[in-house]
Order: structure tokens, then C-alpha cells, then sequence
């Protein structure tokens, strides 16, 4: 491999590295219990984002203005301190809101 010009890593390098890697997203995370800062409504809208739906599907749903949902999504991405929509629907699975299926 070394002759190939490709790069050479004992096996317990590697274990470790992997190790490193996995205990490092662990804590990225979204535990069940900080979902406790979010209201009712907002875990609900939280589901249903992470259900793939819309703004305008979410209103048309729960009878809001789709303003209110805009304010909603906004509060759980802030509360959370998410970045978007995609990460608010990883939260949502990783934490066990929402589960595959």
C-alpha cells in the first residue's frame, strides 16, 4: 500500500479514531430532556417539520396563520440552537420525538 503511495494505519489507530469520532457526535446531540425548553405547540410543530410538512401544510393543520408557524419553527430552531429546518428534523429523530416509520 505504502509503495502505491496510499497511507498506512495500524489497526488500533484506526479503532481509536473511530472511537474519537463516534463520542464526538454523541455530544452534538439533541437529548430528550432539552426538548423540555420547548413549549406544547412547539414540539408539536417540531413533528410535524420533521414529518416533512410544509409551513402551509403545518397551518392548514393545526388552524394557525402560516405566520404563526414561521414564529413557531423559528423559536424551536433558536431554542435548540439549530441552523435550519434539516437540522431541526435530525434533532428530531436523533432525540426519539420522532421515530423512522
Amino acid at each position: 500500500m505504502v509503495a502505491a503511495g496510499e497511507a498506512l494505519l495500524a489497526p488500533s489507530i484506526t479503532k481509536r479514531l473511530i472511537e474519537d469520532f463516534v463520542k464526538a457526535r454523541r455530544t452534538d446531540r439533541v437529548r430528550p430532556a432539552q426538548l423540555n425548553v420547548l413549549t406544547e405547540r412547539e414540539t408539536e410543530i417540531l413533528v410535524l417539520v420533521a414529518q416533512g410538512l410544509s409551513n402551509t401544510e403545518i397551518a392548514a393543520h393545526l388552524v394557525l396563520a402560516e405566520q404563526t408557524v414561521k414564529t413557531h419553527v423559528s423559536r424551536v430552531l433558536t431554542k435548540l440552537g439549530l441552523r435550519d429546518r434539516a437540522q431541526a428534523v435530525i434533532a428530531a429523530y436523533e432525540s426519539g420525538l420522532v421515530v423512522p416509520g
